[in-house]
């Protein structure tokens, strides 16, 4: 076969990946020059500087004034541990498994904690039966499934006069969807993910229910010195006034701040959530006249605004084996990345074979209009290669 003509059009900035994700339009090295090197991060600038992180989290995110927002090691990952770690153990738990990182909260709750809890799971591209969340259970969820493209559509199966805590793992919602800050308990996040910042640390953020618990609460297991926040049963309030378990990197820190300033100046949370819609809205028209790809959450109410997750429906990739399903999606994302025009935009490990674009905030809509066409090329391309049967 005639292997097809390549666009024009190239994405001015290829960097789709679902995290780290795009640094923001504009990001410079340069932007970074006020970081504090150097210097001890308890030193009065240092301290000063991860507690303006905390305070341009909390006005861009808009969270509500008595939460407490910390900056913890070990990414979106630490920050859910230190939560479950500390907090779950009195009550009944229910966990929402629907895509990878959930299934993770899974094997630590059951199977480290060795807490009976009650799975509620569904395949990638759906949701779990959400009308069997429990007032008087704690929850742990995903907001967003990174690697299923799936998100809950808002926060009503959780009770408003519920008896346990929630603890929601939001890292590739915050700044992208709307969060209900009434229903949680705990919100976790990374830099790395809606703000493109460096990664290495986690952001976690307590409602007073969330404090009581802490306060209320001690857990029989050994807690790693890297989850404690409690001393003497009172919270640390210096963790979340700047404070930090373990070294940060000021570097990241900085370029957290910057992503931060970004955000603020272009209108904060709403322009933030319209980037993200309208990045979505590329795709969606795409895919609505495209005839080989769907996307993996087929309903658009729980659909993802950010880690975009598509899958190949061609017969003549469907009839395929799930190996040779799964290599000719490598095939699609290896020609993007050799063209330069989409990096890092395979399909999660564990999740079924396909392409995942992330379309958060710091993407250009522009850049995913650039992409479309080279989606089609790549295809078209890989398709040409398969052998007759």
């Amino acid at each position: 076969m005639t292997t097809p003509a390549k666009p024009a059009m190239r994405p001015a900035r290829p960097e789709f990946s679902s995290g780290p994700c795009a640094k923001r339009p504009g990001w410079a090295p340069e932007n970074l020059q006020n970081a504090v090197l150097g210097r001890s991060h308890r030193s009065k600038l240092g301290k000063a500087r991860l507690k303006e992180a905390i305070d341009r989290t909390r006005e861009v995110l808009e969270v509500p004034d008595d939460f407490l927002i910390g900056i913890v090691p070990g990414s979106d990952t630490g920050a859910v541990e230190m939560a479950m770690w500390s907090m779950l153990g009195p009550r009944p738990v229910q966990l929402l498994a629907f895509e990878s990182f959930g299934k993770d909260w899974v094997t630590d709750v059951v199977k480290q904690l060795k807490i009976e809890a009650e799975v509620l799971d569904a395949p990638y591209g759906e949701l779990p039966d959400l009308t069997r969340v429990r007032g008087d259970a704690d929850l742990v969820f995903t907001w967003n499934g990174t690697t299923s493209g799936v998100r809950v559509p808002n926060a009503d199966f959780i009770s408003a006069d519920r008896e346990g805590v929630v603890i929601c793992d939001a890292t590739s919602a915050a700044f992208a969807q709307t969060l209900d800050w009434a229903k949680l308990d705990v919100v976790t996040f990374s830099w790395q993910k809606a703000l493109g910042g460096e990664a290495a640390h986690g952001v976690l953020i307590l409602s007073p229910r969330a404090v009581a618990r802490l306060e209320s609460y001690s857990p029989p297991w050994p807690m790693p010195k890297l989850f404690r926040m409690t001393k003497g049963g009172k919270v640390t309030l210096d963790l979340f006034e700047g404070a930090t378990i373990n070294t940060p990197s000021m570097l990241a820190v900085e370029d957290a701040v910057d992503a931060l300033k970004w955000a603020a100046s272009i209108g904060g949370l709403t322009e933030m959530q319209r980037r993200a819609d309208a990045n979505l809205g590329v795709l969606e028209s795409w895919v609505q006249k495209t005839g080989w790809v769907a996307f993996l959450a087929e309903d658009p109410a729980i659909r993802s605004n950010t880690s975009v997750c598509l899958k190949v429906i061609d017969p003549r990739v469907t009839s395929l084996s799930d190996e040779a399903q799964a290599e000719f999606a490598k095939k699609l994302a290896g020609a993007l990345e050799k063209e330069g025009v989409a990096l890092d935009v395979g399909g999660y490990r564990d999740a079924p074979p396909g392409l995942r674009i992330w379309c958060g905030a710091t993407v250009d809509t522009s850049d995913l209009d650039a992409l479309t066409p080279w989606l089609d090329w790549a295809f078209a391309a890989a398709i040409s290669e398969l052998q007759p049967a």
